[in-house]
Protein backbone atom coordinates (compact mmCIF):
# COMPACT_ATOMS: atom_id res chain seq x y z
CA UNK A 1 0.00 0.00 0.00
CA UNK A 2 2.77 2.14 -0.10
CA UNK A 3 1.13 4.14 -3.33
CA UNK A 4 -2.00 4.48 -1.55
CA UNK A 5 -3.35 8.03 -1.98
CA UNK A 6 -2.90 10.48 0.61
CA UNK A 7 -6.36 11.64 1.48
CA UNK A 8 -5.17 13.66 4.32
CA UNK A 9 -3.29 16.17 1.88
CA UNK A 10 -6.06 16.07 -0.97
CA UNK A 11 -8.48 17.25 2.29
CA UNK A 12 -6.62 19.74 3.57
CA UNK A 13 -5.53 21.39 0.31
CA UNK A 14 -9.08 21.80 -0.01
CA UNK A 15 -9.32 19.68 -3.39
CA UNK A 16 -12.66 17.71 -4.27
CA UNK A 17 -12.56 14.08 -2.75
CA UNK A 18 -15.23 12.16 -2.97
CA UNK A 19 -16.13 8.97 -1.32
CA UNK A 20 -18.79 6.13 -2.35
CA UNK A 21 -20.53 4.23 0.57
CA UNK A 22 -20.53 -0.05 0.31
CA UNK A 23 -21.91 -2.60 2.04
CA UNK A 24 -20.45 -3.69 5.41
CA UNK A 25 -20.00 -7.01 4.47
CA UNK A 26 -18.42 -5.97 0.98
CA UNK A 27 -16.58 -8.71 -1.04
CA UNK A 28 -13.74 -7.89 -2.82
CA UNK A 29 -15.33 -7.98 -6.12
CA UNK A 30 -18.43 -6.10 -4.78
CA UNK A 31 -15.60 -3.56 -3.64
CA UNK A 32 -14.28 -3.46 -7.42
CA UNK A 33 -18.19 -3.02 -9.18
CA UNK A 34 -19.10 -0.37 -7.10
CA UNK A 35 -15.52 1.69 -7.81
CA UNK A 36 -15.32 1.16 -11.21
CA UNK A 37 -18.79 3.05 -11.75
CA UNK A 38 -17.35 6.48 -11.64
CA UNK A 39 -13.62 7.60 -12.31
CA UNK A 40 -13.94 10.40 -9.54
CA UNK A 41 -14.01 8.51 -6.37
CA UNK A 42 -11.45 8.55 -3.95
CA UNK A 43 -12.37 6.31 -0.94
CA UNK A 44 -14.64 3.77 -0.04
CA UNK A 45 -16.81 3.76 2.90
CA UNK A 46 -18.27 1.30 5.74
CA UNK A 47 -20.63 2.21 8.10
CA UNK A 48 -21.26 0.67 12.15
CA UNK A 49 -23.32 3.69 13.02
CA UNK A 50 -26.55 2.18 11.48
CA UNK A 51 -25.10 -1.33 10.45
CA UNK A 52 -24.41 -4.11 11.81
CA UNK A 53 -20.47 -4.21 13.48
CA UNK A 54 -18.50 -7.44 12.79
CA UNK A 55 -14.85 -6.83 13.53
CA UNK A 56 -13.25 -9.74 10.99
CA UNK A 57 -15.62 -8.32 8.45
CA UNK A 58 -13.94 -5.12 8.62
CA UNK A 59 -10.69 -6.19 8.20
CA UNK A 60 -11.91 -8.45 5.27
CA UNK A 61 -13.21 -5.04 3.48
CA UNK A 62 -9.72 -2.92 4.47
CA UNK A 63 -7.75 -5.85 3.32
CA UNK A 64 -9.30 -6.51 0.10
CA UNK A 65 -9.66 -2.82 -0.62
CA UNK A 66 -5.79 -2.24 0.29
CA UNK A 67 -5.35 -4.81 -2.84
CA UNK A 68 -7.11 -2.58 -4.94
CA UNK A 69 -5.05 0.69 -3.42
CA UNK A 70 -8.54 2.02 -2.30
CA UNK A 71 -8.79 3.99 0.86
CA UNK A 72 -11.49 3.17 3.89
CA UNK A 73 -13.37 5.41 5.81
CA UNK A 74 -14.94 4.13 8.88
CA UNK A 75 -17.83 5.45 10.64
CA UNK A 76 -17.59 4.14 13.99
CA UNK A 77 -20.32 2.83 16.02
CA UNK A 78 -21.01 5.04 18.82
CA UNK A 79 -19.74 8.55 20.05
CA UNK A 80 -18.86 6.96 23.54
CA UNK A 81 -16.55 4.49 21.49
CA UNK A 82 -13.53 6.94 20.85
CA UNK A 83 -11.54 4.88 23.41
CA UNK A 84 -11.70 1.72 20.58
CA UNK A 85 -10.65 4.47 17.53
CA UNK A 86 -7.08 2.21 17.54
CA UNK A 87 -8.17 -0.75 17.82
CA UNK A 88 -10.34 -0.42 15.08
CA UNK A 89 -7.58 1.19 13.16
CA UNK A 90 -5.27 -1.86 13.25
CA UNK A 91 -7.87 -3.71 11.26
CA UNK A 92 -6.64 -1.51 8.41
CA UNK A 93 -8.84 1.75 7.82
CA UNK A 94 -7.35 5.43 6.93
CA UNK A 95 -10.12 7.09 7.98
CA UNK A 96 -12.17 7.56 11.21
CA UNK A 97 -15.71 9.13 11.40
CA UNK A 98 -17.01 9.79 15.13
CA UNK A 99 -20.68 10.33 14.51
CA UNK A 100 -23.19 13.07 16.93
CA UNK A 101 -19.69 15.16 18.15
CA UNK A 102 -20.94 17.78 20.53
CA UNK A 103 -18.63 18.03 23.63
CA UNK A 104 -14.52 19.21 23.20
CA UNK A 105 -13.94 15.64 25.64
CA UNK A 106 -15.45 13.33 22.67
CA UNK A 107 -12.83 15.46 20.18
CA UNK A 108 -10.30 15.33 22.14
CA UNK A 109 -10.46 11.14 23.47
CA UNK A 110 -10.96 10.97 19.17
CA UNK A 111 -7.41 12.67 18.83
CA UNK A 112 -5.55 10.49 21.33
CA UNK A 113 -6.92 7.33 20.34
CA UNK A 114 -6.25 8.32 16.33
CA UNK A 115 -2.71 9.14 16.54
CA UNK A 116 0.60 7.88 17.89
CA UNK A 117 2.97 9.41 20.32
CA UNK A 118 3.54 12.54 20.51
CA UNK A 119 0.10 13.66 18.67
CA UNK A 120 -1.89 10.80 20.65
CA UNK A 121 -1.47 7.52 22.81
CA UNK A 122 -3.15 5.06 20.16
CA UNK A 123 -1.39 1.52 21.15
CA UNK A 124 1.35 -0.11 18.69
CA UNK A 125 0.17 -3.18 17.01
CA UNK A 126 -2.31 -4.73 13.84
CA UNK A 127 -0.53 -7.01 11.50
CA UNK A 128 -3.43 -5.54 8.50
CA UNK A 129 -2.79 -1.75 9.67
CA UNK A 130 -2.57 0.26 6.43
CA UNK A 131 0.51 0.68 5.23
CA UNK A 132 2.30 -1.85 7.85
CA UNK A 133 3.91 -3.70 4.84
CA UNK A 134 5.99 -1.38 3.39
CA UNK A 135 7.08 0.42 6.90
CA UNK A 136 7.69 -2.27 9.85
CA UNK A 137 10.17 0.04 11.71
CA UNK A 138 8.00 1.19 14.72
CA UNK A 139 9.13 5.08 14.23
CA UNK A 140 8.92 5.15 10.77
CA UNK A 141 4.93 3.69 10.95
CA UNK A 142 4.14 6.41 13.39
CA UNK A 143 5.79 9.20 12.02
CA UNK A 144 3.57 8.40 8.65
CA UNK A 145 0.97 7.42 10.13
CA UNK A 146 0.46 10.69 12.05
CA UNK A 147 0.59 12.63 8.74
CA UNK A 148 -1.49 10.32 6.90
CA UNK A 149 -4.73 8.97 8.53
CA UNK A 150 -7.39 11.72 8.36
CA UNK A 151 -9.87 12.19 11.64
CA UNK A 152 -13.39 13.20 10.98
CA UNK A 153 -16.09 14.80 13.57
CA UNK A 154 -19.46 14.41 12.75
CA UNK A 155 -21.55 17.54 13.50
CA UNK A 156 -25.36 16.66 14.00
CA UNK A 157 -26.90 19.26 15.92
CA UNK A 158 -27.53 23.14 16.86
CA UNK A 159 -25.32 23.04 19.03
CA UNK A 160 -22.49 20.68 17.23
CA UNK A 161 -21.96 23.59 14.56
CA UNK A 162 -22.08 26.00 16.64
CA UNK A 163 -19.44 24.05 18.68
CA UNK A 164 -17.13 23.36 15.66
CA UNK A 165 -14.13 25.88 16.90
CA UNK A 166 -13.92 24.28 19.81
CA UNK A 167 -14.49 20.73 18.76
CA UNK A 168 -11.80 21.54 16.22
CA UNK A 169 -8.26 21.06 17.39
CA UNK A 170 -5.01 19.77 16.19
CA UNK A 171 -5.18 16.33 14.37
CA UNK A 172 -9.09 16.94 13.33
CA UNK A 173 -8.90 17.00 9.65
CA UNK A 174 -12.65 17.29 8.55
CA UNK A 175 -16.68 17.86 10.35
CA UNK A 176 -18.66 15.77 8.60
CA UNK A 177 -21.91 16.73 8.09
CA UNK A 178 -25.65 14.84 9.42
CA UNK A 179 -28.36 16.10 7.53
CA UNK A 180 -31.13 13.35 9.00
CA UNK A 181 -30.34 13.98 12.97
CA UNK A 182 -30.05 17.59 11.99
CA UNK A 183 -33.31 18.33 10.67
CA UNK A 184 -34.94 16.86 13.92
CA UNK A 185 -32.63 19.31 15.81
CA UNK A 186 -33.81 21.92 13.53
CA UNK A 187 -37.17 20.98 14.01
CA UNK A 188 -37.04 20.81 18.03
CA UNK A 189 -35.44 24.40 17.90
CA UNK A 190 -37.27 26.59 15.21
CA UNK A 191 -36.34 29.68 16.05
CA UNK A 192 -32.17 29.19 16.52
CA UNK A 193 -30.81 31.49 13.50
CA UNK A 194 -29.72 28.70 11.80
CA UNK A 195 -33.12 26.52 11.94
CA UNK A 196 -34.55 27.91 8.90
CA UNK A 197 -33.61 24.63 6.48
CA UNK A 198 -30.91 22.00 5.97
CA UNK A 199 -28.70 24.69 3.43
CA UNK A 200 -28.98 27.02 5.63
CA UNK A 201 -27.26 25.37 8.59
CA UNK A 202 -24.81 23.99 6.22
CA UNK A 203 -23.72 27.17 4.22
CA UNK A 204 -22.72 28.00 7.97
CA UNK A 205 -21.10 24.80 9.04
CA UNK A 206 -19.07 25.05 6.10
CA UNK A 207 -17.92 28.84 7.23
CA UNK A 208 -17.45 28.22 10.57
CA UNK A 209 -15.28 25.05 9.61
CA UNK A 210 -13.46 27.24 6.98
CA UNK A 211 -13.03 29.57 9.77
CA UNK A 212 -11.55 27.01 11.79
CA UNK A 213 -9.01 25.09 9.59
CA UNK A 214 -10.55 22.46 8.51
CA UNK A 215 -13.04 21.38 5.68
CA UNK A 216 -16.73 20.06 5.60
CA UNK A 217 -17.79 16.99 4.66
CA UNK A 218 -21.15 16.46 3.46
CA UNK A 219 -23.41 12.69 3.21
CA UNK A 220 -25.03 13.72 -0.49
CA UNK A 221 -25.88 10.29 -1.20
CA UNK A 222 -27.16 11.18 -4.78
CA UNK A 223 -24.33 11.82 -7.26
CA UNK A 224 -26.76 13.72 -9.12
CA UNK A 225 -26.50 16.55 -6.25
CA UNK A 226 -22.68 16.71 -5.94
CA UNK A 227 -22.71 20.17 -7.83
CA UNK A 228 -24.73 21.30 -5.31
CA UNK A 229 -23.08 20.60 -2.65
CA UNK A 230 -19.43 21.39 -4.03
CA UNK A 231 -20.78 24.94 -4.95
CA UNK A 232 -21.83 25.52 -1.40
CA UNK A 233 -18.67 24.88 0.24
CA UNK A 234 -18.58 21.60 0.75
CA UNK A 235 -15.20 19.88 -0.28
CA UNK A 236 -15.65 16.10 0.31
CA UNK A 237 -18.63 14.18 -0.32
CA UNK A 238 -20.04 10.86 0.81
CA UNK A 239 -22.29 8.88 -2.39
CA UNK A 240 -24.56 5.78 -2.43
CA UNK A 241 -23.20 3.86 -5.10
CA UNK A 242 -24.37 4.89 -8.64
Amino acid sequence: MAGEENLKERIRRGETTIGVSVPWNATKSQIEDIWSKDDQYNYIAVDSQHNPLDESMLQSVCVAAQELSIPVHFRIKHTNYTFQIGNWLDLGPSSIEVPQTELESTAQEAVDYFYYRPMGKRSWGGATRVGIEARSDIHEYKDWWNQFGVLMLQVESIQAITNIPQLVRPGVDCVSWGPADLSLDREAHPHHAIAGSDDAAMEYAVKVANDSGVKLMVRNYDWKLREKYLEMGATVLLELPK
